[in-house]
């Protein structure tokens, strides 16, 4: 006896199990992801393949590969997860105010430095909306760990599963106390920067970064003599104030230093290349309202940030 077309039908949930174990790399993962249990998770993807008559993942006890069909598949069943979502999201935007868990990343010093005002009223706005920072330095991976919203800066890699919206663009400067330079003089040209102390930014190598520095068409490039390093552009800047050298610093960054008196731009005509701050979140056809929230206190936080730099 034929089974009914009903009967043969694929579940769409099983559908959207397959696609988040697929892109999370993990059964536990997904099933932490949906709330389920992972034995749930395990039994539907394999009643998945059943129905389908094909396996859809090769899985080892270390890490588990999606098959050439399984691949193909995928993109149906990310097509189901986008309806999905999208649905979810119209009854979001529907409501009356932002809700619900906010998980976003953002470099410290930004966070610290910049946002922290902004971040105090964005909480008093939105009531509903549960705010979790991470300000670790580590880049972490937006949709493997739920990340709504990650502040990125530089370069972009092509993400298709990501939209990315632009902040700011940073001017970046050389800056040193007052105290340091009356103590060993005004640098005349870059090339004066050898006879000086420098407090340096340290790269994920453990090297420090090289100073490009930019006069129109000129262009000097160099390793910053210090015996100081440090990875957080915050501790560079706190460095600098208390006399223990030259940084290179957001021009952001220091602007309220430049204003008390505590920093001094060092060679004003010459610059750093500027670095562009990203609002990077899941693309998606529509946005949750906390998400939308978010970034547009974000661009109105950062708005400044291009300004030219206090000398």
């Amino acid at each position: 006896m034929e089974q009914s077309i009903e009967a043969q039908s694929i579940d769409p949930n099983d559908l959207l199990i397959f696609a988040r174990v697929a892109e999370l790399g993990s059964f536990s993962r997904a099933a932490e992801r949906m709330g389920l249990p992972k034995s749930t998770v395990s039994r539907r993807l394999a009643a998945l393949e059943q129905r389908m008559g094909e396996r859809l993942l090769l899985r080892t006890t270390r890490r588990q590969t999606l098959t050439e069909f399984g691949l193909q598949l995928l993109e149906h069943a990310r097509q189901v997860v986008a309806e999905v979502e999208a649905v979810s999201l119209l009854r979001e935007q529907r409501q009356a105010a932002p809700s619900g868990r906010l998980r976003v990343s953002m470099p410290s010093d930004v966070a610290i430095l910049l946002l922290a005002d902004s971040l105090a009223a964005f909480m008093a706005l939105h009531p509903a909306i549960s705010l979790e920072l991470d300000l670790s330095p580590r880049r972490v991976d937006l949709l493997g760990e739920g990340f709504d919203v990650v502040v990125r800066m530089g370069d972009l890699a092509d993400d298709a599963l990501l939209v990315a919206s632009k902040l700011a663009v940073f001017t970046q400067g050389l800056y040193a106390s007052p105290d340091y330079l009356a103590e060993h003089g005004d640098p005349h040209s870059p090339d004066d920067l050898a006879r000086h102390t420098a407090v340096r930014l340290m790269r994920g190598n453990g090297e420090a970064a090289v100073w490009t520095l930019l006069q129109g068409e000129q262009r000097w490039d160099g390793v910053p003599v210090g015996r100081m390093s440090a990875n957080s552009p915050e501790m560079l800047m706190r460095l600098a104030r208390a006399g223990a050298g030259i940084a290179a610093l957001p021009d952001a960054f220091a602007q309220a230093g430049a204003r008390e008196g505590a920093l001094r731009r060092v060679l004003p005509a010459w610059c750093l290349p500027s670095n562009t701050a990203w609002a990077v979140y899941p693309g998606r056809k529509l946005m949750p309202a906390k998400t939308r929230a978010f970034v547009d206190m974000l661009q109105v936080a950062l708005r400044g940030c291009s300004e030219q730099p206090v000398v």
